[in-house]
C-alpha cells in the first residue's frame, strides 16, 4: 500500500512564492509508485486548503482559484493522525508530512511543534532545532561557544533607539549587515557602508521582524554544505558563491544576474574537507535532523566562519541543496525518498 505523504506549500511568510516553486518541484519528482501525494496549500493569510488540481498551478500561484480547493484543519486529536475537511468532516489520515515551506510560520518550528503535538510524523528538523536555526543571534552564540568562528553581531528590538544602536556598533568596521532576526531568502537584509545608512536599513529589517541583528562583514566568499541524515550523516560537495558586488540577496539567489555558483568550490580538496567537517559539527551542535544546508564564509587567510543554517533549503531540482548531493551521486528523486524515510525513522 502506498504511504500518504502530505506536501505542504505556501505559507504566511514573505517567502510564500519561493515555497510554491520548491513544492512544485518536489511534487513532480516524488516517486508516485511509492507515495500517494496529498497537496496542502497555506494562503498568505494562513488558511489551510486541500488541493487536488494541476501541479503547475501551484508554481503559477493559481492553485487557490481552483474548484478542487477545500478548506481543512489539522486534527488536534492524536488518534486521527491527519487532517479534517471542514465541509464534510472527513478525516484523511497521513503517514507523514513534508513541509516545503520557507521562512516564518513554516521553517521556524511553529508548524513542526503543531505536528509533534498531534503526533504526525514529518520531514526535516524538529521544533527546537528549527526555531534555533531561524534565530540568527542564538545560533551564532551557540556555535561560537563551541569554538567555531562566527561574525560579531548585536541584537536589538524595535524599541531600541537609533542612538543606542549607533553607540553599540560604533566600534565595528564598515560595511555592516543589518538583518531581521528571523527571515530567509535574504529578505530585509541591507549592506551599509556608513552610519548615515543605518536608520533606513533598520526600518527595512523591521518590516520582517520586530528584532534585528547588526553584523560585521566577513571578508571572504560564501560556501555551503548540504547535509542529509539523522545519525548516519551524508554530506554533499561544497559549493561556492562568486559575487561581482554586494551580497547574495533575494534577487541574486533566484536570478544569478551578477553572481555564479561554483560546484565544487574553487579550493583544494583538503580545504573542502575541512569545510565539511565544520559543517557537520554545526549541524550537530544545533540539533539538526533530516536535512539542512549549512552556509559559511571562507576567508582569504583560510578561516571558516559560520553564517547560517537553512533547515528547509530550496527544493527545486536545480537548487543548491540537491545540486550538492547530485555531485556525490544522489538524484533528486533519491533525496526526496531518503528524506521521507528519515522523517519516518525519528
Amino acid at each position: 500500500m502506498k504511504k500518504k505523504v502530505a506536501i505542504i506549500f505556501g505559507g504566511c511568510s514573505s517567502e510564500y512564492s519561493v515555497s510554491l516553486v520548491s513544492a512544485t518541484s518536489v511534487i513532480k519528482n516524488i516517486n508516485k509508485d511509492k507515495y500517494d501525494v496529498i497537496m496542502i496549500g497555506i494562503t498568505q493569510d494562513g488558511n489551510f486548503y486541500l488541493y487536488d488540481g494541476e501541479v503547475d498551478k501551484i508554481e503559477q500561484n493559481e492553485w487557490l482559484n481552483d474548484n478542487t480547493c477545500k478548506k481543512i484543519t489539522i486534527s488536534t486529536n492524536r488518534s486521527d493522525h491527519g487532517i479534517i475537511v471542514l465541509e464534510t468532516n472527513e478525516i484523511i489520515k497521513l503517514d507523514i508530512v513534508f513541509p516545503v515551506l520557507h521562512g516564518q510560520n513554516g521553517e521556524d518550528g511553529r508548524l513542526q511543534g503543531l505536528l509533534e503535538l498531534v503526533d504526525i510524523k514529518y520531514v526535516g528538523c524538529d521544533m527546537f532545532s528549527s526555531a534555533l536555526c531561524m534565530d540568527k543571534y542564538l545560533a551564532h552564540e551557540l556555535v561560537s561557544s563551541s569554538g567555531i568562528l562566527s561574525p560579531i553581531s548585536y541584537l536589538f528590538t524595535k524599541y531600541d533607539t537609533l542612538e543606542k544602536i549607533e553607540s553599540k556598533v560604533s566600534h565595528l568596521k564598515y560595511p555592516l549587515f543589518v538583518k531581521p532576526l528571523k527571515a530567509g531568502s535574504s529578505f530585509g537584509i541591507t549592506k551599509i557602508s556608513s552610519v548615515t545608512e543605518l536608520k533606513v536599513a533598520i526600518e527595512e529589517a523591521l518590516k520582517y521582524d520586530d528584532k534585528i541583528i547588526i553584523e560585521e562583514n566577513i571578508d571572504g566568499f560564501e560556501v555551503g554544505c548540504a547535509i542529509l541524515g539523522n545519525k548516519n550523516l551524508v554530506i554533499g560537495e561544497v559549493d561556492e558563491i562568486e559575487l561581482e558586488d554586494g551580497f547574495f540577496d533575494y534577487y541574486e539567489k533566484y536570478n544569478l544576474k551578477t553572481s555564479k555558483i561554483h560546484l565544487p568550490a574553487r579550493i583544494s580538496k583538503e580545504e573542502r574537507n575541512k569545510i565539511k567537517e565544520i559543517a557537520l559539527e554545526i549541524y550537530k551542535i544545533l540539533g539538526c535532523s533530516g536535512f539542512a544546508r549549512v552556509d559559511m564564509f571562507y576567508t582569504k587567510d583560510k578561516k571558516i566562519v559560520f553564517n547560517e543554517v537553512n533547515t528547509i533549503p530550496g527544493c527545486t531540482s536545480h537548487s543548491r541543496y540537491p545540486s550538492m548531493l547530485r555531485e556525490i551521486g544522489m538524484t533528486f528523486e533519491e533525496v526526496i525518498d531518503r528524506l521521507i524515510e528519515l522523517g519516518e525513522e525519528r
